[in-house]
C-alpha cells in the first residue's frame, strides 16, 4: 500500500476541491453566456486592459503561474516523488504516453488534410483538477496507489502538452528575445548553484523572462515551467524554496486562477445547430480522442509494459480498475481548451471546439465515475466474501 506524503495529501485535497469549483464555474459561465445577460457577460472578458482584452491576461499571464505550479509538481515528482524511482515511474509514464499518442492518432485519422488538422494536440492532455475531483467523489473506496497513478499520469500528460505547445504551437521565432529569456534563465540557474534561497530574485527574474518569452514567438506560459526548474529544490523539505513556493501556490491556482480561466473560456453561446457542430470532423476527433482514445491508449501501453515485465501493477490495482480510471484521463478541459486557443484562429471553430471539449470531458468523467464505482464496489464485496469464508 502506498503511503501518501503530507504534501501529496494537501495537493490532492486542494485539487479535489478545485475540481468541484471548476465544475460550478463552468456551469455558471455557460448559463450566463446563454441568458439575457450574455452580451454583458461576454463583454467582461473583452474589457481592454493595457491594449489587450482581459482574457488575454488570464490566458497568457495568470496561466503562467499555473504552469509554474505544474513545473514545481513535476520537479518534486522527479526528485523525490513517484518519478524519482524509474521502476515506479514507468507505469504512469507508459500510461501517459499511450494516453497522448492514441488520442492524437485518432484525431488525425478524422482530420488529416482538413483545416482542423492543427488540433491534434487537443485530446492529448488530462485536467488534473477535474480528474482528481471526480476521483474524490468515490471517497475511501479509492486505493492509494490509484490516486498516485492518476496524479503522476496527469502531471506527465501536462509535461507532454507543454512540449506539444512549445514545438507545434509556436509562431515565428524572434531569436533575440528568446535568447534573452534563456539567458535570464541561465542567470537564475547560477543563483541556484550559488545556493541563493531567497525567492525574490527568482520571481523578479521570472517576470522579465516572461516578458521576453511573450515577445519571442514561444508561448509565454512555457516560462512558468522553465522557471520551476531553476528554483532551488534542496532536499525538498518544508523549508526548501521550492516547497514554500509550491505550497503557497496551491490554493491561489486551485481557487482563483483556474476558476477564472474556466469562467473566461467557457462563455460559450450555443447558437448553432447542435447536430451540425457534433458532425464536424474536428468535433468527432476531439470526442473520440478524449472519450475512447484516452482510456484505450492508457490501458494498452500499460498492459504491454507489464506483459513485457518493464513494470508492474501495484498490488491494490487490477486491470478492471486501470481500465476504469483511464476514462478519467479523458477529462481534458483546462489544457485541451488552452491548446484549442493556440491551434485554431477562427472564432466559431474555437467556440465549437470548446463546447465539444466540455461535452466529451463530461462524458469521460461520468463514465469514469460509473465504471470505477462499479469496479471498486465489486472488489470490496469480493474482499468481504473472502474474509467471511
Amino acid at each position: 500500500m502506498v503511503k501518501l506524503s503530507t504534501l501529496f495529501t494537501d495537493f490532492f485535497e486542494s485539487e479535489k476541491a478545485g475540481g468541484l469549483i471548476l465544475i460550478a464555474c463552468t456551469i455558471l459561465s455557460l448559463t450566463l453566456a446563454n441568458s439575457g445577460l450574455a452580451a454583458d457577460y461576454t463583454h467582461i472578458w473583452h474589457t481592454n486592459l493595457g491594449g489587450q482584452p482581459l482574457e488575454y491576461w488570464i490566458n497568457d499571464g495568470l496561466m503562467t503561474i499555473f504552469f509554474l505550479l505544474v513545473g514545481l509538481e513535476l520537479e518534486r515528482e522527479v526528485y523525490i516523488g513517484e518519478l524519482s524511482n524509474l521502476k515506479d515511474a514507468l507505469l504512469p509514464i507508459f500510461g501517459a504516453i499511450g494516453g497522448m499518442l492514441v488520442p492524437a492518432g485518432l484525431y488525425l485519422a478524422f482530420n488529416w488534410g482538413t483545416p482542423g488538422q492543427s488540433g491534434a494536440g487537443i485530446p492529448m492532455a488530462t485536467d488534473i483538477a477535474f480528474a482528481l475531483g471526480i476521483l474524490s467523489l468515490l471517497n475511501d473506496k479509492v486505493p492509494a496507489s490509484l490516486k498516485v497513478f492518476l496524479t503522476a499520469l496527469a502531471v506527465i500528460d501536462d509535461l507532454g502538452a507543454i512540449l506539444v505547445i512549445a514545438i507545434f504551437y509556436t509562431d515565428g521565432l524572434l531569436w533575440s528575445n528568446l535568447l534573452i529569456a534563456l539567458g535570464i534563465m541561465g542567470i537564475l540557474f547560477i543563483l541556484n548553484r550559488l545556493k541563493v534561497r531567497n525567492l525574490i530574485p527568482y520571481i523578479l527574474g521570472g517576470i522579465v523572462m516572461w516578458y521576453f518569452m511573450l515577445h519571442s514567438g514561444v508561448h509565454a506560459t512555457i516560462t512558468g515551467v522553465l522557471l520551476a526548474f531553476v528554483i532551488p529544490f534542496g532536499n525538498g523539505n518544508e523549508k526548501s524554496t521550492s516547497y514554500v513556493l509550491q505550497h503557497s501556490l496551491h490554493k491561489p491556482v486551485a481557487f482563483f486562477i483556474l476558476p477564472l480561466f474556466a469562467l473566461a473560456n467557457t462563455a460559450i453561446g450555443l447558437s448553432g445547430n447542435l447536430g451540425d457542430i457534433l458532425s464536424q470532423s474536428y468535433s468527432i476527433g476531439i470526442a473520440v480522442g478524449l472519450v475512447l482514445g484516452k482510456p484505450v491508449g492508457i490501458f494498452l501501453l500499460v498492459f504491454l509494459a507489464v506483459k513485457l515485465k518493464i513494470c508492474q501493477l501495484p498490488s491494490d490495482i487490477d486491470w478492471k480498475i486501470l481500465g476504469s480510471v483511464g476514462f478519467l484521463g479523458g477529462i481534458g478541459f483546462t489544457m485541451s481548451i488552452f491548446i484549442t486557443l493556440l491551434a485554431f484562429k477562427d472564432a466559431t471553430l474555437i467556440n465549437d471546439a470548446k463546447f465539444v471539449i466540455l461535452l466529451s470531458s463530461l462524458a469521460a468523467g461520468v463514465l469514469g465515475y460509473l465504471f470505477l464505482n462499479f469496479t471498486l464496489k465489486g472488489e470490496a464485496q469480493t474482499e468481504e466474501q473472502g474474509t467471511e469464508a
